[in-house]
């Protein structure tokens, strides 16, 4: 039976250079390999030794990148290895399948958020009418699915962040904060439910999983085992399940650990 190996992509496996978390001295700091290039210019990276993990992991098991970016911001990133038959954007919007989605996976998707929750629309009004410009850089839209906001995070106050989630609790949505981005997800929306779907489609019967942020907890508590990084919302809250370990490694050193434990649980024998 094969082994489905679903992880999240920003700060799980490749870094901006913000995120990189080189706090070694400069002469011991691991070789970086570009992994996503944006309006030509380097953005996101992962160390030559994970690209190589990576490259392996892909002969061995079927590794989904499941990822809340959209699929054209997905489609910009270039991974090591094998090209990944399933991938998963928009937390779990499109089912990708050698890339392109599956519309059938769509439809089920935009149907069941038409039923149990508020709509786009409310909340995108919402935040227009409650986010100061002060602080907002951009509003957006992510393919027709949810909202996000980039802010000046110093400028962030931490209340109206608050305020938010008990509001979108209310109406069926969720409120992550990752880095600069403040995102607001229908709670139906999820990665675990299009990586159930994976694993349906190809039979595995383990599915390992790895994610930072409040929107991969449903991923790794779906998963017979998974894995964080000790940074994120989900570090940063002490967050915890009977079969999830918690990691100490932070910025790219973490995504090479993340890449050899998911290794060694396809193949104990490394």
């Amino acid at each position: 039976m094969p082994v489905l190996v679903a992880s999240d992509l920003d700060r799980t496996l490749i870094y901006s250079a913000a995120a990189l978390g080189l706090t070694m001295p400069d002469l011991r700091a691991p070789r970086l390999l570009c992994v996503e290039v944006y309006e030509s210019k380097p953005l996101s990276y992962m160390t030559e030794t994970a690209a190589g993990l990576l490259t392996d992991l892909g002969d061995t098991a079927v590794f989904v990148p499941t990822t809340t970016r959209t699929r054209k911001q997905y489609q910009r990133i270039n991974l090591p290895g094998p090209p990944s038959k399933y991938a998963i954007c928009a937390n779990g919007g499109h089912l990708l399948v050698d890339g392109v989605s599956d519309p059938d996976w769509h439809a089920r998707v935009t149907a069941r958020l038409a039923d149990e929750c508020a709509s786009l629309a409310e909340v995108r009004d919402h935040l227009m009418n409650t986010a100061d410009p002060l602080w907002v850089r951009k509003h957006r839209v992510a393919e027709d699915l949810f909202a996000y906001l980039v802010v000046e995070r110093e400028l962030l106050p931490e209340e109206w962040v608050k305020e938010l989630a008990v509001w979108a609790e209310n109406r069926g949505w969720t409120v992550s904060l990752q880095g600069r981005k403040i995102y607001a997800v229908p709670k139906p929306l999820t990665k675990s439910a299009a990586v159930h779907e994976v694993a349906r489609r190809t039979g595995a019967d383990l599915t390992l999983a790895a994610g930072d942020s409040l929107l991969d907890a449903d991923l790794l508590l779906a998963a017979d085992r998974g894995w964080r990084p000790g940074h994120g919302e989900l570090a940063d809250s002490d967050w915890t399940a009977p079969a999830i370990s918690a990691l100490p490694e932070r910025g790219v050193l973490a995504g090479e650990r993340i890449l050899r434990e998911f290794l060694r649980a396809v193949s104990p024998a490394r």
